[in-house]
C-alpha cells in the first residue's frame, strides 16, 4: 500500500473515531477491541517470550492490524521485554509469565498478575503523613520490592539542617546503596531500550495508518491508589469506617498533585492532539456494590469530576475505562460536559446507559470479551448485533470489548470484525 493510500486511511480513522467521541454519526461504528494477549498466542508465541522479548510486542501487534485492520494501533506494552528487569527489580506485588524460579509463579501463557497487600499499616499513618518520603523509602518500596529492602535501615534522621552532604556520602556508599544505585542506573538502560524498540513500532504503525489516540496528562481518583497500593482492598474498606477523616486527608492531598500534573502537562497540548487524541483514566474500585452511594460521591467521583473537569479545561477529552459492573454509577457520569467524555464500560444496563448518557457522551465497549473467547462464531454475531442495535443509533458509539481478550478461535474474533463492519453502517 502506498504512503498516500495509507496517510488517506489514517485520516478516515481519526476522523471516524473522533466523530465518534464528539456524539456524532461516523461512515460506521468504529471497532477499537483491546488486544490483549490474543495476538501474541495467534502469532505463534508465548507470553514469556513476549515478557522477555519487546520485538515481539511489535511484531504481533503489527501483525494484528495487517490482518484485522481495526480503527486504531494496538498493542499493550506495559510488559514487553521487562521480564530481565522484574528479576533485577524482584517485585513482590507482581507475577509474570516466564520467570525462572525462585520467581516463577505463573503459567507461560499467563498475563502478569498484581498481588496486593497492605503496604501502608495502621501504625504508620502519622509517619506517613508527616514525612511521606521517609515513609516511601524506609516502609514503602522495600515491602514490594527485594531490591529496596536496604533502603528500610536508611538513617534519615542523622540528616540535619547542616546539609551535611559527607554524611549523605557515607549513608549511600555501603556497598548495599551501591548496588540499589548500579541496579538502577542498569535498569535505566534496559528500559531505554525498550522504548526504542516500541517507539519504533509506534512509529510503523502511524506510517501503515493506523492512530493511537492516548495523550498521557495523568487524572483519575486518589481512592484506586490508596486502595491498590497502601492499604490493599480489605483494609481500605475498614478504613472508610475507623479512619474516614484520614482517608479524606489522603485524597485531598493526591488530588492537589493530580491537579498541578494535569496542569503541567497541558503547556503542551496542541490543536492537533485536542483534534486527534484523548487523556484516557483507568477506573479500578469505584463500580456497583463496592462503595456506598454515599462514599462513591464523596471519596470516589468528587474527585474524578475534577480530574475530567480539569482536563477538560485544556480541550480534550477523557476516556473514563470503568472496570466492572457500573449502572448504578451512571447517575453520576450524566455531571460531566457534554461531548467531553467517552464512557467505555465493562458491564453495564446498555439500554440504560444509552437512554441516559446517549445525548452527552460517546459510549464504547459494553461487549462481553469472554464470548469471543469462549462462544459459538453465531452468538457472537447475535451478541454484536445487540450491541449495536442499542448503542448505534444516532453516533455516540465505539465498538469495544469490556476488556482485552486473549486466546480466543479465529473464527469468533473474524466474525466480530466483519459483524461490525457490516451491520454497522450508518
Amino acid at each position: 500500500m502506498s504512503t498516500n493510500e495509507n496517510q488517506a486511511n489514517y485520516d478516515a480513522r481519526v476522523k471516524r473515531v473522533m466523530t465518534a467521541a464528539a456524539n456524532k454519526e461516523p461512515d460506521r461504528v468504529p471497532i477499537m477491541p483491546s488486544m490483549g494477549n490474543f495476538a501474541v498466542s495467534y502469532y505463534g508465541y508465548t507470553m514469556a517470550q513476549y515478557v522477555y522479548d519487546a520485538q515481539i510486542g511489535v511484531d504481533t501487534a503489527i501483525k494484528f492490524l495487517e490482518e484485522f485492520q481495526p480503527d486504531n494501533a494496538v498493542g499493550s506494552y506495559s510488559m514487553a521485554g521487562k521480564g530481565p528487569i522484574m528479576e533485577l527489580i524482584n517485585p513482590k506485588s507482581v507475577a509474570w509469565p516466564g520467570a525462572p524460579d525462585p520467581f516463577r509463579k505463573i503459567p507461560d501463557n499467563s498475563l502478569h498478575q498484581f498481588i496486593e497487600f497492605t503496604t501502608l499499616h495502621e501504625d504508620q499513618f502519622d509517619f506517613f503523613e508527616r514525612d511521606y518520603t521517609a515513609w516511601l523509602f524506609q516502609k514503602g518500596m522495600p515491602q514490594v520490592t527485594t531490591l529496596m529492602e536496604p533502603f528500610a535501615n536508611w538513617p534519615t534522621h542523622a540528616m540535619s539542617v547542616s546539609y551535611d552532604v559527607s554524611g549523605l556520602a557515607a549513608q549511600l556508599s555501603t556497598p548495599e546503596m551501591k548496588n540499589i544505585f548500579q541496579t538502577l542506573w542498569k535498569i535505566d538502560e534496559m528500559n531505554k531500550d525498550i522504548q526504542k524498540i516500541t517507539a519504533a513500532g509506534a512509529v510503523k504503525m502511524r506510517e501503515m495508518g493506523f492512530p493511537s489516540f492516548g495523550y498521557p496528562m495523568g487524572g483519575g481518583t486518589p481512592w484506586d491508589g490508596y486502595s491498590d497500593f497502601l492499604r490493599g482492598t480489605l483494609d481500605s474498606m475498614i478504613d472508610l469506617f475507623e479512619h474516614r477523616d484520614f482517608v479524606e486527608r489522603y485524597c485531598e492531598e493526591r488530588h492537589e498533585r493530580t491537579v498541578n500534573n494535569i496542569r503541567a502537562r497541558a503547556a503542551a497540548v496542541t490543536q492537533e492532539d485536542r483534534d486527534t487524541k484523548w487523556v484516557s483514566m483507568i477506573l479500578h474500585k469505584g463500580f456497583d456494590g463496592f462503595l456506598t452511594d454515599e462514599q462513591y460521591d464523596n471519596i470516589y467521583w468528587k474527585y474524578l469530576r475534577r480530574s475530567i473537569e480539569e482536563v477538560n479545561k485544556t480541550g480534550m477529552k477523557v476516556y473514563l475505562y470503568t472496570e466492572g459492573p457500573y449502572t448504578s454509577r451512571i447517575r453520576n457520569l450524566k455531571e460531566v460536559d457534554k461531548n467531553m467524555v467517552v464512557f467505555h464500560f465493562e458491564q453495564v444496563d446498555l439500554e440504560l446507559a444509552k437512554r441516559e448518557l446517549g445525548d452527552m457522551a460517546c459510549i464504547a465497549g459494553g461487549f462481553p470479551t469472554w464470548l469471543v473467547e469462549q462462544g459459538t462464531k453465531q452468538q457472537v454475531i447475535d451478541e454484536v448485533k445487540r450491541v449495536l442495535d442499542i448503542c448505534a443509533p444516532g453516533g455516540g458509539y465505539i465498538f469495544e470489548g469490556g476488556y482485552g481478550f486473549g486466546e480466543a478461535p479465529k473464527e469468533n474474533v473474524y466474525a466480530m470484525f466483519e459483524t461490525v463492519l457490516e451491520y454497522g453502517k450508518y
